[in-house]
């Protein structure tokens, strides 16, 4: 029974740590995910700055597998290069493994900060009501739990200090290097944690079950093993998404790989090194991702183009909007035909937009989130259409320019702009709200329900009159895309007070159902504002209001 409890406890221990990352990801990535991806973007400019990136978006998440999983839909949007993309997973991989040795070598001070840390988030969890605090207060906890699940897993390991067939059977795995290595990245495989296995592995060196020495294959698996739960997770997505999982598996399995196969060298290191049973197995897996960053970042634009053989990239026909489709050179040169292909991709965007609206109203109608899971690929997408467009309208020589074109090209930038801007909203907010709607078991009535059908309907005709107004550059055409603004307003309007008139006994669900209609609002006042510059440059605008704008007639409107 003793081994039973033994069992139990070990596996209770690492199931409590994995939650106690898992919390402090999720609390970072709902509180701060923007703010963290946007940080990261800033910081591809060089394969260097990308690898610091990696490595300080990982020491917040206390994930590589979740910064590698962000890079790879990074990627899917076209907003990464490859090259920089596998310095920041190099980053990652250096920052987990800091982050498993300052973990490892302060089992003292997890005794204390543990139920500190729990306690305090607890309390900023239970009195905040702002978004930010509460998930500040969730990573409070889930550092406390890793930490008291640090404490739990050494007190677990204790009795098999006088446990022979246990030492007997580590002893054997270690005297088969191969077999440990498979037993080490097969564990980390499980776990989806590198981190739990080298604490595992710390707390029986720690005991005296392993030897330092005996630990080494045991650290080669495990770096092998924590590269494949984000393979396994991209498995289903594009093939840019897919790449850099398998090119950080290139470089840091083939190392390890080809350190097991000369490990009598590293051995004899090893023993020089003179390392404390407390801080022997994180040292040695913060070595192996320093050799392997040092080693591979210089050949970091060299390891892609192998990959891309090993996963070729998906057939132009299956693309769909990921990919722009009519921003070619050879157009570049002749300025009349390059703002026409501008404008052809900016009638993309706006397809991708009414994509991306759709999706939140489906999940609001049937409240199944898996339905969110393409919004974020497709804001990719949006952002790197508009990067693309910004830097084709860019190329024109301004020789060949007229004024006329010149206008025309801020034009088409000025739209594309708009529908960025409102993917932005559908991303970050409305998505949120249909996340709420879910998540609370909150319940629209029937004419709640046909509220958000009427509006989503009037969005979609704004989305159907933005291409004609940036095709046609008609003033009229124009107008009826300002106008869209006076009929969503006018909709709204009525729909808030018929709500209002009704009462509902669930005000939780009402404020959301308000919110709701507010990020519509948003977004179609977005997309109708696209039309000002051009009707200010007529002379037809006051302020933010046409100077002459005829009533709608909302009954001749047929959505």
């Amino acid at each position: 029974m003793t081994g039973t409890f033994v069992i139990l406890d070990l596996l209770g221990g690492v199931a409590l740590l994995l939650w106690g990352v898992r919390m402090v990801r999720t609390g970072m990535e709902r509180g701060w995910g923007d703010r963290l991806r946007a940080w990261l973007e800033r910081r591809l400019s060089s394969r260097i700055a990308a690898f610091g990136g990696g490595l300080g978006v990982t020491a917040i998440l206390g994930s590589a597998t979740a910064t590698t999983l962000i890079v790879a839909s990074l990627a899917a949007g076209g907003v990464l290069a490859p090259a920089a993309g596998l310095a920041v997973l190099l980053g990652a991989d250096v920052g987990s493994a800091a982050t498993a040795a300052v973990l490892a070598s302060g089992s003292s001070v997890a005794a204390m900060l543990a139920p500190v840390l729990i306690f305090a988030g607890y309390v900023t969890f239970g009195r905040s009501a702002e978004f930010r605090p509460r998930n500040m207060g969730r990573m409070l906890i889930g550092l406390g739990l890793m930490l008291f699940a640090l404490k739990l897993v050494v007190g677990a390991t204790a009795p098999l200090r006088e446990a022979t067939l246990f030492h007997d059977l580590l002893n054997a795995l270690s005297a088969e290097p191969v077999l440990a290595f498979l037993a080490g990245a097969l564990l980390t495989w499980i776990c989806h944690s590198s981190l739990a296995v080298v604490l595992l592995l710390t707390t029986f060196v720690m005991n005296g079950s392993l030897a330092p020495d005996q630990a080494l294959p045991f650290v080669l698996g495990l770096n092998f093993g924590g590269g494949l739960p984000a393979l396994t997770a991209t498995m289903g997505q594009p093939a840019a998404a897919r790449q850099l999982p398998v090119a950080n598996l290139l470089c840091r399995g083939g190392l390890a790989v080809l350190a097991l196969l000369g490990m009598a060298p590293l051995l004899r290191g090893l023993a020089g090194m003179h390392l404390t049973p407390a801080t022997a197995v994180a040292q040695m897996h913060l070595d192996f991702n320093l050799a392997a960053a040092i080693i591979f970042l210089p050949l970091s634009h060299k390891v892609p183009g192998v990959v891309a053989r090993l996963v070729p990239g998906d057939p132009p026909p299956d693309q769909g909007l990921a990919a722009p489709r009519y921003l070619t050179v050879s157009a570049a040169t002749t300025p009349q035909m390059a703002l026409i292909n501008a404008g052809l991709e900016t009638t993309r965007m706006a397809e991708m937009v009414a994509r991306m609206i759709e999706l939140p109203l489906d999940v609001l109608k049937s409240g199944k989130l898996e339905g969110l899971r393409d919004l974020s690929p497709l804001g990719d997408q949006l952002s790197a259409h508009l990067k693309a467009l910004g830097r084709y309208l860019s190329g024109l020589t301004a020789e060949g320019q007229t004024g006329d074109e010149a206008r025309r090209a801020r034009m088409i930038l000025h739209y594309a702009g708009s529908l960025e801007h409102a993917g932005d909203i559908i991303r970050r907010t409305l998505s949120d709200r249909a996340r709420q709607k879910v998540r609370r078991n909150s319940v629209f009535d029937t004419m709640q329900q046909d509220s958000l059908s009427d509006l989503r309907a009037v969005l979609t005709g704004t989305l159907q009159v933005l291409p004609a107004a940036l095709c046609s550059d008609d003033l009229e055409v124009a107008k009826e895309l300002a106008s869209r603004k006076d009929v969503f307003r006018s909709r709204e309007d009525r729909i808030i007070a018929a709500d209002l008139s009704q009462g509902s006994s669930d005000s939780a669900s009402a404020k959301l159902f308000f919110d709701i209609l507010r990020d519509l609002h948003r977004v179609n006042s977005v997309l109708a504002a696209a039309a000002y510059p051009r009707l200010a440059a007529a002379g037809l605008m006051h302020g933010s209001r046409l100077r002459e704008m005829e009533r709608v007639d909302e009954a001749g409107i047929s959505e």
